[in-house]
């Protein structure tokens, strides 16, 4: 039998799932969409960093995903879409993302990740395979322009990775993992 609680876990999952997915549309419309959506957000990362244009204007390849986020007390979880452009041949690979942890928090966030693949190797192996990673603390309270929330840059071998909140309230310590994946109806 399902608790109350476990009712509120379900639900809140359910609605960040119908929140982050692409919703209707054609598979042209759905690829415009997530590209509509990277332009957002390196337009924004550039103005917010500088030097990330000439980081990624060098890079093999790159990625750029949309992420929401719900942390309920010890539980959290998300999913999202992006893709990810080969700069050597132009081509664009959409892909989805999931995650799911435990830890302390509570709120709900949409961030975006930026990814910077600076081998070859290293896009390749995240496009074929996907890639799993954990760990996370943040603190957002941010709705549009007005708020705050602590932005992240990481380093995992050959891949930078930056991250900042769109919106949201969290306060949040999890360890998580994160997948991603091809999106086999829009490539």
């Amino acid at each position: 039998m399902l608790s109350i609680k476990n009712l509120s876990c379900l639900f809140f999952i359910f609605t960040l799932v119908a929140c982050a997915s692409m919703g209707s549309g054609t598979k042209a419309e759905k690829q415009h969409e997530i590209l509509k959506m990277k332009d957002t957000v390196l337009t924004k990362l550039f103005a917010e960093k500088p030097d990330t244009r000439s980081q990624i204007n060098s890079a093999p390849g790159y990625a750029v995903f949309s992420n929401a986020n719900v942390n309920l007390i010890f539980m959290a979880a998300g999913t999202g879409y992006g893709v990810v452009k080969s700069r050597s041949t132009s081509k664009y690979t959409y892909m989805n993302m999931a995650e799911a942890g435990i830890g302390l928090g509570i709120g709900v966030k949409d961030y975006r990740i930026v990814m910077v693949f600076h081998t070859v190797d290293a896009m390749n192996n995240f496009v074929d395979t996907g890639w799993t990673f954990g760990g996370n603390a943040d603190a957002s309270a941010k709705a549009g322009d007005k708020g705050a929330s602590i932005e992240g840059e990481a380093y995992y071998g050959d891949v930078t990775v930056y991250t900042f909140t769109e919106s949201g309230l969290a306060l949040q310590a999890t360890v998580k993992g994160t997948k991603f994946w091809q999106d086999k109806e829009l490539n």
